[in-house]
Protein backbone atom coordinates (compact mmCIF):
# COMPACT_ATOMS: atom_id res chain seq x y z
CA UNK A 1 0.00 0.00 0.00
CA UNK A 2 1.12 3.58 -0.68
CA UNK A 3 1.97 5.24 2.55
CA UNK A 4 3.28 8.42 1.51
CA UNK A 5 0.81 11.18 2.36
CA UNK A 6 2.37 14.16 1.38
CA UNK A 7 -0.14 17.59 1.72
CA UNK A 8 -1.31 20.03 -0.60
CA UNK A 9 -2.42 23.61 1.27
CA UNK A 10 -4.96 25.35 -0.70
CA UNK A 11 -3.74 29.15 -1.89
CA UNK A 12 -6.11 30.92 0.28
CA UNK A 13 -5.00 28.72 3.16
CA UNK A 14 -1.09 29.57 2.89
CA UNK A 15 -1.83 33.30 2.53
CA UNK A 16 -3.61 33.44 5.40
CA UNK A 17 -0.71 31.70 7.09
CA UNK A 18 1.22 34.17 5.43
CA UNK A 19 -0.28 37.32 6.73
CA UNK A 20 -0.33 35.40 10.42
CA UNK A 21 3.25 35.79 10.44
CA UNK A 22 3.29 39.43 10.81
CA UNK A 23 1.34 38.89 14.13
CA UNK A 24 2.52 37.76 17.58
CA UNK A 25 1.48 34.26 18.63
CA UNK A 26 -0.58 35.95 21.31
CA UNK A 27 -2.63 38.07 18.67
CA UNK A 28 -2.64 34.97 16.38
CA UNK A 29 -4.65 33.16 18.63
CA UNK A 30 -7.78 35.39 18.40
CA UNK A 31 -7.25 35.95 14.04
CA UNK A 32 -8.62 32.36 13.19
CA UNK A 33 -12.30 31.50 13.89
CA UNK A 34 -13.75 28.15 13.74
CA UNK A 35 -16.37 26.57 12.21
CA UNK A 36 -18.54 23.45 13.14
CA UNK A 37 -18.65 20.34 10.52
CA UNK A 38 -20.46 17.36 10.40
CA UNK A 39 -18.58 14.47 12.81
CA UNK A 40 -19.22 11.19 10.40
CA UNK A 41 -17.53 13.29 7.74
CA UNK A 42 -13.77 13.07 8.75
CA UNK A 43 -12.09 10.45 10.72
CA UNK A 44 -8.74 10.60 12.72
CA UNK A 45 -6.53 7.93 12.12
CA UNK A 46 -3.12 6.53 13.60
CA UNK A 47 -0.10 5.28 10.79
CA UNK A 48 2.17 2.99 12.16
CA UNK A 49 5.86 4.04 11.59
CA UNK A 50 9.44 1.96 12.11
CA UNK A 51 10.38 2.25 15.65
CA UNK A 52 7.19 2.45 17.65
CA UNK A 53 6.15 5.64 16.01
CA UNK A 54 2.74 6.70 14.88
CA UNK A 55 1.96 9.61 12.38
CA UNK A 56 -1.33 11.48 12.56
CA UNK A 57 -3.54 11.72 9.78
CA UNK A 58 -7.21 13.05 9.48
CA UNK A 59 -8.93 12.59 6.24
CA UNK A 60 -12.32 14.05 5.33
CA UNK A 61 -15.56 12.92 2.82
CA UNK A 62 -15.81 16.73 1.12
CA UNK A 63 -18.22 14.86 -1.39
CA UNK A 64 -20.28 11.39 -1.78
CA UNK A 65 -19.22 10.73 -5.21
CA UNK A 66 -16.49 7.89 -3.77
CA UNK A 67 -15.81 7.00 -0.67
CA UNK A 68 -12.57 7.92 1.24
CA UNK A 69 -12.04 5.38 3.30
CA UNK A 70 -13.40 2.29 5.57
CA UNK A 71 -12.94 1.00 8.25
CA UNK A 72 -13.66 -2.34 10.16
CA UNK A 73 -13.45 -3.99 13.53
CA UNK A 74 -13.14 -2.62 16.96
CA UNK A 75 -10.51 -2.28 19.35
CA UNK A 76 -8.44 -0.71 17.32
CA UNK A 77 -10.76 -0.49 14.10
CA UNK A 78 -8.76 -0.78 11.09
CA UNK A 79 -9.34 1.62 8.22
CA UNK A 80 -8.52 1.47 4.68
CA UNK A 81 -7.04 4.82 3.18
CA UNK A 82 -8.91 4.66 0.20
CA UNK A 83 -8.55 7.88 -1.21
CA UNK A 84 -4.55 6.73 -2.18
CA UNK A 85 -6.19 5.23 -5.17
CA UNK A 86 -7.83 7.46 -7.05
CA UNK A 87 -6.99 11.21 -7.46
CA UNK A 88 -9.15 12.18 -4.82
CA UNK A 89 -9.36 16.66 -5.88
CA UNK A 90 -12.60 17.92 -4.33
CA UNK A 91 -13.60 14.51 -3.46
CA UNK A 92 -11.43 13.72 -0.28
CA UNK A 93 -9.50 16.67 2.20
CA UNK A 94 -6.37 14.91 4.15
CA UNK A 95 -4.48 16.69 6.93
CA UNK A 96 -0.75 15.03 7.62
CA UNK A 97 1.33 17.75 9.77
CA UNK A 98 0.77 20.72 11.56
CA UNK A 99 -0.08 23.46 8.76
CA UNK A 100 -3.50 20.45 8.38
CA UNK A 101 -4.23 20.36 12.03
CA UNK A 102 -3.88 21.89 15.84
CA UNK A 103 -5.79 21.96 18.94
CA UNK A 104 -8.11 24.70 19.95
CA UNK A 105 -9.63 25.06 23.61
CA UNK A 106 -11.95 27.40 24.69
CA UNK A 107 -11.94 29.17 21.47
CA UNK A 108 -8.25 30.04 21.97
CA UNK A 109 -5.72 28.55 19.25
CA UNK A 110 -2.58 26.70 20.87
CA UNK A 111 -1.76 25.84 17.45
CA UNK A 112 1.68 28.05 18.75
CA UNK A 113 1.70 26.43 22.02
CA UNK A 114 1.10 22.77 21.68
CA UNK A 115 1.87 20.00 19.15
CA UNK A 116 0.01 16.77 18.71
CA UNK A 117 1.62 13.79 19.00
CA UNK A 118 0.65 9.73 19.11
CA UNK A 119 2.06 7.92 22.00
CA UNK A 120 1.88 4.64 22.55
CA UNK A 121 1.18 3.55 26.20
CA UNK A 122 0.88 -0.27 27.34
CA UNK A 123 -1.98 -1.38 24.52
CA UNK A 124 -3.51 1.83 23.25
CA UNK A 125 -1.99 4.58 21.23
CA UNK A 126 -2.43 7.66 22.66
CA UNK A 127 -3.18 11.40 21.32
CA UNK A 128 -2.11 14.24 23.16
CA UNK A 129 -1.35 17.82 23.08
CA UNK A 130 2.22 18.44 24.18
CA UNK A 131 3.76 21.90 25.47
CA UNK A 132 5.91 23.41 22.41
CA UNK A 133 7.71 25.85 24.79
CA UNK A 134 6.41 25.16 28.49
CA UNK A 135 7.89 22.34 30.09
CA UNK A 136 5.98 22.43 32.58
CA UNK A 137 2.47 22.95 31.07
CA UNK A 138 -0.46 20.72 31.22
CA UNK A 139 -0.43 17.85 28.77
CA UNK A 140 -3.97 17.46 26.84
CA UNK A 141 -5.08 13.46 26.31
CA UNK A 142 -7.52 14.34 23.31
CA UNK A 143 -8.25 10.47 22.15
CA UNK A 144 -6.76 7.04 21.62
CA UNK A 145 -7.32 3.76 19.68
CA UNK A 146 -8.44 1.61 21.91
CA UNK A 147 -5.78 -1.06 20.91
CA UNK A 148 -2.72 -1.19 18.56
CA UNK A 149 -2.59 -2.28 15.11
CA UNK A 150 0.11 -2.92 12.71
CA UNK A 151 -1.91 -1.32 10.09
CA UNK A 152 -3.31 2.39 10.04
CA UNK A 153 -6.41 2.76 13.13
CA UNK A 154 -9.18 5.21 13.94
CA UNK A 155 -8.29 7.33 16.68
CA UNK A 156 -11.17 8.03 19.19
CA UNK A 157 -11.54 11.47 20.08
CA UNK A 158 -12.40 11.72 24.21
CA UNK A 159 -15.78 13.25 25.54
CA UNK A 160 -15.36 16.54 24.89
CA UNK A 161 -13.28 16.79 22.21
CA UNK A 162 -14.78 17.55 18.12
CA UNK A 163 -13.42 18.68 15.11
CA UNK A 164 -13.88 22.14 13.48
CA UNK A 165 -12.83 23.71 10.88
CA UNK A 166 -10.40 27.00 10.48
CA UNK A 167 -11.71 30.14 9.31
CA UNK A 168 -10.14 33.24 8.21
CA UNK A 169 -12.32 36.60 8.08
CA UNK A 170 -15.24 34.53 7.40
CA UNK A 171 -13.47 32.39 4.98
CA UNK A 172 -13.55 28.60 5.62
CA UNK A 173 -9.69 26.88 5.56
CA UNK A 174 -8.75 23.49 5.10
CA UNK A 175 -7.18 23.66 8.70
CA UNK A 176 -8.67 21.27 10.94
CA UNK A 177 -8.87 22.04 14.59
CA UNK A 178 -9.01 19.37 17.38
CA UNK A 179 -11.67 21.42 19.35
CA UNK A 180 -12.26 21.29 23.43
CA UNK A 181 -14.95 24.11 25.16
CA UNK A 182 -12.81 23.58 28.44
CA UNK A 183 -10.00 26.06 28.91
CA UNK A 184 -6.49 24.71 28.80
CA UNK A 185 -5.31 23.31 32.30
CA UNK A 186 -9.19 23.58 33.47
CA UNK A 187 -12.90 23.54 32.97
CA UNK A 188 -15.74 26.55 31.76
CA UNK A 189 -17.05 28.16 34.84
CA UNK A 190 -13.84 28.31 37.17
CA UNK A 191 -14.77 26.73 40.55
CA UNK A 192 -17.71 24.83 40.76
CA UNK A 193 -19.36 21.91 42.32
CA UNK A 194 -19.16 21.55 46.22
CA UNK A 195 -17.80 18.91 48.74
CA UNK A 196 -18.86 15.16 48.20
CA UNK A 197 -17.80 14.24 51.62
CA UNK A 198 -15.65 11.96 52.98
CA UNK A 199 -12.50 10.61 51.27
CA UNK A 200 -14.32 11.45 47.85
CA UNK A 201 -12.29 14.51 47.96
CA UNK A 202 -12.19 18.45 48.40
CA UNK A 203 -11.24 20.10 45.88
CA UNK A 204 -13.55 20.63 43.35
CA UNK A 205 -11.93 23.26 41.41
CA UNK A 206 -12.36 22.18 38.21
CA UNK A 207 -8.53 21.73 37.33
CA UNK A 208 -7.17 19.06 35.09
CA UNK A 209 -5.02 17.11 37.82
CA UNK A 210 -1.84 16.56 37.48
CA UNK A 211 -2.42 12.68 38.24
CA UNK A 212 -4.89 12.04 35.25
CA UNK A 213 -3.13 13.74 32.51
CA UNK A 214 -2.39 10.18 30.68
CA UNK A 215 -5.61 8.64 31.95
CA UNK A 216 -7.91 6.95 30.23
CA UNK A 217 -11.06 8.58 32.07
CA UNK A 218 -9.55 12.04 32.02
CA UNK A 219 -11.83 14.20 29.64
CA UNK A 220 -14.46 11.96 31.91
CA UNK A 221 -13.07 12.97 35.24
CA UNK A 222 -13.22 16.54 34.51
CA UNK A 223 -16.81 16.70 33.49
CA UNK A 224 -17.52 14.78 36.76
CA UNK A 225 -15.74 17.15 39.07
CA UNK A 226 -17.40 20.40 36.59
CA UNK A 227 -20.94 18.52 37.39
CA UNK A 228 -19.92 18.19 41.41
CA UNK A 229 -20.80 14.38 42.44
CA UNK A 230 -16.90 13.78 42.70
CA UNK A 231 -14.00 16.16 43.53
CA UNK A 232 -9.80 15.71 44.27
CA UNK A 233 -8.22 15.90 46.63
CA UNK A 234 -6.58 19.37 48.81
CA UNK A 235 -3.20 18.50 47.13
CA UNK A 236 -4.85 19.17 43.98
CA UNK A 237 -4.63 15.84 42.64
CA UNK A 238 -7.64 12.82 41.48
CA UNK A 239 -5.67 10.02 42.82
CA UNK A 240 -7.45 7.58 39.91
CA UNK A 241 -6.02 4.43 40.69
CA UNK A 242 -7.19 4.35 44.45
CA UNK A 243 -10.13 1.88 45.17
CA UNK A 244 -13.24 3.22 45.81
CA UNK A 245 -15.34 1.83 49.26
CA UNK A 246 -19.20 1.46 49.48
CA UNK A 247 -20.08 4.66 51.06
CA UNK A 248 -17.65 6.50 48.68
CA UNK A 249 -19.96 5.12 45.89
CA UNK A 250 -23.11 5.91 47.78
CA UNK A 251 -21.67 9.59 48.24
CA UNK A 252 -21.21 9.71 44.36
CA UNK A 253 -24.48 8.33 43.46
CA UNK A 254 -26.66 9.87 45.17
CA UNK A 255 -24.44 13.51 44.50
CA UNK A 256 -25.02 12.60 40.54
CA UNK A 257 -29.07 12.29 40.97
CA UNK A 258 -29.17 15.60 42.80
CA UNK A 259 -27.76 16.96 39.36
CA UNK A 260 -30.78 15.86 37.53
CA UNK A 261 -32.48 19.13 36.62
CA UNK A 262 -35.82 19.99 37.91
CA UNK A 263 -35.78 17.18 40.46
CA UNK A 264 -35.16 17.04 44.28
CA UNK A 265 -33.02 14.80 46.36
CA UNK A 266 -33.00 16.05 50.06
CA UNK A 267 -31.58 14.16 52.93
CA UNK A 268 -31.03 15.39 56.37
CA UNK A 269 -27.74 16.54 57.63
CA UNK A 270 -27.64 14.12 60.65
CA UNK A 271 -30.19 10.88 60.94
CA UNK A 272 -31.76 9.96 64.48
CA UNK A 273 -31.11 6.24 63.99
CA UNK A 274 -28.27 3.91 62.62
CA UNK A 275 -29.26 3.09 58.65
CA UNK A 276 -27.09 -0.31 59.45
CA UNK A 277 -25.90 -1.39 62.26
CA UNK A 278 -22.49 -0.69 61.82
CA UNK A 279 -22.80 2.74 60.39
CA UNK A 280 -23.02 4.94 63.30
CA UNK A 281 -25.13 8.02 63.71
CA UNK A 282 -21.87 10.63 63.30
CA UNK A 283 -20.34 8.63 60.20
CA UNK A 284 -19.66 11.43 57.35
CA UNK A 285 -21.81 9.26 55.03
CA UNK A 286 -25.18 7.96 57.43
CA UNK A 287 -27.11 10.57 55.74
CA UNK A 288 -26.69 9.18 51.93
CA UNK A 289 -26.25 6.13 53.07
CA UNK A 290 -30.11 6.04 54.84
CA UNK A 291 -31.51 8.43 51.74
CA UNK A 292 -30.18 5.20 49.27
CA UNK A 293 -31.27 2.89 51.15
CA UNK A 294 -34.79 4.31 51.49
CA UNK A 295 -34.97 4.61 47.48
CA UNK A 296 -34.12 1.06 47.17
CA UNK A 297 -30.68 1.92 45.36
CA UNK A 298 -28.49 0.12 47.93
CA UNK A 299 -28.55 -2.86 50.05
CA UNK A 300 -26.69 -4.15 53.00
CA UNK A 301 -25.48 -7.49 53.29
CA UNK A 302 -27.14 -11.09 54.54
CA UNK A 303 -25.48 -10.19 58.21
CA UNK A 304 -27.60 -7.35 58.23
CA UNK A 305 -24.43 -4.79 58.17
CA UNK A 306 -23.45 -2.36 55.42
CA UNK A 307 -19.59 -2.31 55.78
CA UNK A 308 -19.37 0.89 54.24
CA UNK A 309 -15.76 1.29 54.55
CA UNK A 310 -15.07 -2.03 52.57
CA UNK A 311 -14.23 -1.88 48.67
CA UNK A 312 -17.08 -2.29 46.19
CA UNK A 313 -15.88 -4.20 43.36
CA UNK A 314 -16.68 -3.40 39.32
CA UNK A 315 -20.12 -5.57 39.39
CA UNK A 316 -21.13 -4.13 42.47
CA UNK A 317 -20.92 -0.58 41.26
CA UNK A 318 -22.84 -1.77 38.12
CA UNK A 319 -25.52 -3.05 39.90
CA UNK A 320 -25.49 0.19 41.87
CA UNK A 321 -25.72 2.30 38.97
CA UNK A 322 -28.49 0.24 37.66
CA UNK A 323 -30.69 1.13 40.54
CA UNK A 324 -29.49 4.64 40.69
CA UNK A 325 -30.67 4.84 36.98
CA UNK A 326 -33.90 3.21 37.41
CA UNK A 327 -34.48 6.01 40.45
CA UNK A 328 -33.07 8.73 38.62
CA UNK A 329 -36.01 8.02 35.67
CA UNK A 330 -38.72 7.66 38.50
CA UNK A 331 -37.67 11.15 40.10
CA UNK A 332 -38.25 12.75 36.36
CA UNK A 333 -41.68 11.06 36.33
CA UNK A 334 -40.89 8.46 33.51
CA UNK A 335 -40.75 4.65 33.55
CA UNK A 336 -38.32 2.77 34.90
CA UNK A 337 -37.11 1.17 32.17
CA UNK A 338 -33.60 1.46 31.12
CA UNK A 339 -33.91 2.15 26.93
CA UNK A 340 -30.76 0.43 25.44
CA UNK A 341 -29.03 3.29 23.70
CA UNK A 342 -26.44 1.19 21.83
CA UNK A 343 -26.39 -2.50 21.18
CA UNK A 344 -24.96 -4.89 24.93
CA UNK A 345 -21.17 -5.53 24.73
CA UNK A 346 -20.29 -9.33 25.42
CA UNK A 347 -17.68 -9.71 28.05
CA UNK A 348 -15.43 -13.07 27.84
CA UNK A 349 -15.25 -13.11 31.84
CA UNK A 350 -19.04 -12.37 32.71
CA UNK A 351 -20.92 -15.82 32.04
CA UNK A 352 -22.38 -17.06 34.92
CA UNK A 353 -21.87 -14.19 37.15
CA UNK A 354 -24.46 -12.94 39.66
CA UNK A 355 -24.38 -9.54 38.34
CA UNK A 356 -23.72 -10.51 33.97
CA UNK A 357 -27.70 -9.47 33.14
CA UNK A 358 -26.89 -6.11 34.54
CA UNK A 359 -23.91 -5.86 33.41
CA UNK A 360 -24.87 -6.53 30.13
CA UNK A 361 -27.54 -4.15 30.24
CA UNK A 362 -25.49 -1.21 31.42
CA UNK A 363 -22.91 -1.90 28.74
CA UNK A 364 -26.29 -1.00 26.85
CA UNK A 365 -27.21 2.01 28.46
CA UNK A 366 -24.80 4.55 27.60
CA UNK A 367 -21.47 2.26 28.01
CA UNK A 368 -21.93 2.48 31.51
CA UNK A 369 -20.06 -0.80 32.27
CA UNK A 370 -17.47 -1.12 29.68
CA UNK A 371 -14.31 -2.69 29.26
CA UNK A 372 -11.31 -2.43 32.18
CA UNK A 373 -9.59 0.05 31.26
CA UNK A 374 -11.81 0.70 27.40
CA UNK A 375 -9.52 -1.91 26.05
CA UNK A 376 -10.41 -5.96 25.11
CA UNK A 377 -13.15 -8.38 25.68
CA UNK A 378 -12.97 -8.23 29.71
CA UNK A 379 -15.24 -6.67 32.10
CA UNK A 380 -13.22 -7.73 35.43
CA UNK A 381 -16.44 -8.14 37.90
CA UNK A 382 -14.93 -9.11 40.77
CA UNK A 383 -11.83 -6.31 40.38
CA UNK A 384 -11.96 -3.30 42.86
CA UNK A 385 -13.63 -0.24 41.60
CA UNK A 386 -10.73 2.15 40.86
CA UNK A 387 -11.72 5.83 41.40
CA UNK A 388 -11.47 6.43 37.57
CA UNK A 389 -13.49 4.35 36.16
CA UNK A 390 -16.54 4.98 38.66
CA UNK A 391 -16.22 8.73 37.60
CA UNK A 392 -16.62 7.89 34.72
CA UNK A 393 -19.46 5.66 34.83
CA UNK A 394 -21.66 7.71 36.76
CA UNK A 395 -20.89 10.39 34.15
CA UNK A 396 -22.38 8.34 31.64
CA UNK A 397 -25.29 7.16 34.01
CA UNK A 398 -26.14 10.07 34.62
CA UNK A 399 -25.86 12.10 31.30
CA UNK A 400 -27.87 8.41 29.97
CA UNK A 401 -30.67 9.60 32.56
CA UNK A 402 -30.89 13.40 32.16
CA UNK A 403 -31.75 12.77 28.16
CA UNK A 404 -33.55 9.34 28.21
CA UNK A 405 -37.39 9.72 27.32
Amino acid sequence: MKTNLGVKVVAFATAALSTLAAFSPINAQVLFGKKEVEQNKFIVVAQPLPNNLYKLLVFEQVSTQRACWSESGAQPATVEPLLLNFDFTGICGRSVDSNGYSIRMADQDLGWQYTLRLVPEGNDVLLVGVPAKDPNGPTVTIGRTFGVSNTFSKVVLNPGWRLTKRTYQDKTLGHVYFTSDTVLGGVPGGNTGGNTGGNTGGNTGGTLFADIRNDVYASEIDQAVTAGFVAGFKDNTFRPQETLTREQLVSMVVESLAKIPNVNVSFPTVVSARPYPDVETSRWSAAKIQWARDNNIISGYGDGTFRPSQTVTRAEMIAVLRRAAEKGKTMRGLPATLTPKQQAKVFNDTTGHWAADTISRMSGYCNVASAFNETGSAFYPNTETRRNYAAAATLRMLNCVKTDK
